[in-house]
């Protein structure tokens, strides 16, 4: 059966969020939002394609920094309305420079950082 990204359920903005994880570690590394054409791109050409909503343009992540996140696997939700996709992430996934956005936990009440920045590479 031949996907169709119009047959997933996006928001009324035309948005669906998707979560990328490491493929080999599952370590959940950052969650955005693709409209159709993102996913169609992503499907495409196997870097994963995000909408940035700040800058109202397509955002291939690594494009820029380098930090590209090469496509293993995408996954759809029971009910059509969240994707996943499983990466080959180079370097780190956050703009923080960390290899996660989720580098914070709450424990007894209180928010720590768990995830220092990656040193840099350069």
């Amino acid at each position: 059966m031949t996907f169709d990204p119009q047959t997933l359920r996006y928001d009324d903005k035309g948005l669906i969020p998707v979560i990328a994880q490491d493929a080999a570690t599952h370590e959940v590394l950052m969650m955005a939002w693709m409209t159709a054409d993102a996913v169609a791109r992503t499907l495409d050409s196997g870097r994963v394609t995000y909408w940035s909503r700040s800058r109202q343009a397509f955002w291939v992540k690594g494009e820029s920094s380098g930090h590209v996140q090469k496509l293993v696997e995408m996954r759809v939700d029971c009910d059509r309305d969240c994707l996943l996709v499983l990466v080959h992430q180079t370097g780190p996934a956050c703009h923080t420079n960390r290899r996660s956005c989720f580098y914070t936990a709450l424990r007894d009440g209180t928010e720590v950082e768990i995830m220092a920045p990656m040193a840099d590479q350069g």
